[in-house]
Parts: structure tokens; sequence; C-alpha cells
């Protein structure tokens, strides 16, 4: 069934909000014809849409909604109205301001640190509102990241006194034991995805001065046997490479006061298949466990290069990602 054309005029009465909803030399108008495919045509603060009427109706709603952003003062990027888009054509109800304007985290560069989409919304949500909390899904999701910046707010808001980021230090086709340097400078490499994060939000000075005073501690997961973390807001990183019994020691580390984050992706684990990953174990026996979250993410909450989105569904699609359950694996998690 071919749906048929229609048009509809939108008008704006703030001037400079209309001109940055527009984007330099229209960039934003142009992005959405191509993503939607519909017509914009711009005169002045009036705009006309063309095209299939539920394309029309999704563009006009994403346009008005991130206009009366703009207007509270919130900085739209191009990339913001990608996501708009995204979020509108699947919840069409759905209001843009509650999920881009729950407000983070503010970066060194003043770039602002919130959710991009329903998922990532219901994520930091759970964060706020569990002592345990976990993001699932694959790789662009913004899982860590976000996990980052809500134990940055809480240090920042005094809720914590220390931030520990964690990941197992596992193979990925190559072997440690040749790689240069001792322990520490052999480890160093699959930390450095935490370390991208702080340097992005708190600026590399601040990070490395929170790093040496110890209020930052970024270590391989077999550094946290044996303690117990108070006071902490904790976050293990790749937990898809830890094994059940790597998963259950750091989950009984938590202290006091304290809050954990674990995330990982099901779909790249570099374990070999007969130990089993830890994460998928917890979410089947943990899940009904009040105060403890799952949160899920799925190639539509990818927020990198539009292609990652893309490279994500096709490989799915071919079934190359271990998602489904074979004989004698345990890596395939319910929801």
């Amino acid at each position: 069934m071919v749906s048929s054309a229609t048009q509809t005029q939108l008008s704006f009465t703030d001037n400079e909000a209309a001109r940055l909803l527009y984007g330099d030399l229209n960039r934003n108008l142009l992005a959405i014809e191509k993503a939607v495919g519909v017509t914009v045509k711009a005169r002045g603060t009036t705009l006309t849409i063309s095209g299939p009427d539920h394309h029309v109706a999704t563009t006009a709603a994403t346009l008005n909604q991130l206009y009366e952003l703009i207007v509270t003062g919130y900085p739209i990027y191009a990339a913001d109205v990608a996501y708009a888009l995204r979020i509108m054509e699947r919840s069409p109800q759905t209001s843009l301001k509650e999920i881009f304007l729950d407000q983070v985290y503010i970066t060194a560069k003043h770039r602002i640190v919130s959710p991009k989409s329903i998922n990532q919304k219901l994520y930091i949500d759970a964060i706020r509102n569990n002592d345990i909390a976990f993001g699932i899904g694959p790789a662009g999701t913004g899982k860590t990241y976000l996990a980052v910046a809500m134990a940055i707010a809480a240090y920042s808001a005094n809720q914590v006194k220390s931030i520990i980021l964690t990941r197992p230090a596992v193979e990925a086709g190559e072997n440690l034991g040749f790689l240069p340097g001792d322990l520490v400078e052999k480890i160093n490499p699959y930390l450095r995805p935490l370390h991208d994060a702080l340097n992005d939000m708190l600026g590399r000075e601040r990070a490395k001065e929170l790093v040496e005073r110890e209020i930052i501690e970024i270590a391989p997961l077999a550094f946290m046997r044996g303690r117990t973390l108070n006071n902490a807001f904790v976050i293990l990183d790749e937990a898809q490479n830890t094994t059940p019994a790597q998963m259950k020691m750091f989950l009984t580390r938590l202290g006091f006061s304290s809050k954990a984050v674990i995330t990982g992706d099901i779909t790249q684990i570099d374990l070999p298949r007969e130990r089993g990953s830890g994460l998928i174990h917890a979410a089947r026996i943990l899940k009904k466990i009040k105060g403890i979250s799952f949160s899920y993410f799925t190639d539509v909450d990818v927020v990198r290069h539009p292609l990652v989105q893309q490279i994500i569904r096709a490989y799915e699609q071919k079934g190359k990602a271990p998602l489904k359950k074979e004989k004698g694996d345990a890596r395939s998690a319910e929801k």
C-alpha cells in the first residue's frame, strides 16, 4: 500500500531559534530530507514539509519539539537531529524534552551529556534508582560513557567518595605475554577506553589529578579480589568477558553507600566457548532481585557513526553474532 502525499506548514516566532533549528546553510533540514524522504522548504521562519503522510507527520512533530528544545536553551547538534528522528519514528508520542533535558553531566568543554534514545533514558533512570544496574547491548550505544558520566556526577554531588573503573584483561587474538613492558604496561591498553571517557568529560589534567589522588581508580578486574568497596561508584566494563566466578567476585565486593554499573555486549565475547560468560549468567539468575536492574540496548540506540548501526544490523541478520543458544553454549540471555 502506497502512502498518500501531503503537505504541512510550520511557523516559528523566534528567528534565532529557527536559524539554529535549520542549521548552517540549512544542513539540518537537508539531513532530514535525506533521512526521511520528505521535502522541506524554508522561507523565513516558515517551513513547508511535503511527502508521504506518515513521514510528513513525523518530520513536523520532530521539528516542533526540537524548536521547543532550542527555545529552552538546549544546544542542538547535527547528531541530535538524527537521534530525534529515530526516536519519533518509533515512538511518535515521545516527549523529546523528557529525554534530551535529562542532564547527566556537563563536560569540561561545556557539552551536555544526556540520553539520546528512549533506552538510554531508561538506563539512566535505572542507575539512579538501583544500587546495581546492568547495561547490555551492542557497541556504540553509550553504555559505558553514560555510566562514567553518572559516576562523575555522583562524585561531584558528594554522593560517593571515589570512582572505580574496571574491566577484565581478556586476550582478543593477542597474547599478553608477547606484548612489551611490565604487567601494568601490558594491561593499560585494555583500560584505555575508560581513560578516554574520563578525559573527554573532565579534561585531561583534571582526570589525571583525580587519578593521582586515588579518587578515581582504573584497574583490571583481578585487582578487585578481596576488597570491600564502600562509598564508591563502581563500573565494570566489558563484562561479557568475565566468567561466572569473576562476576560473582565483583558483585560481592559492593560495600555500604556504593553503587555498581555493569556494562557489556554479549555479541562480542572473547572467552573460550567452554568457559561461559558471567554477564549472561548474571542476567539469568539475578533478574528478579529487587534493587538490581537490567537495561537492554539495540542497534537503534547506537550513537556513533551512522554506519555502525548498519554494521551491527547486518551481523545480526547474517547470524554472525552469537545471539542464539547452541548446544553446550551458555551464550544466550533472556531479556
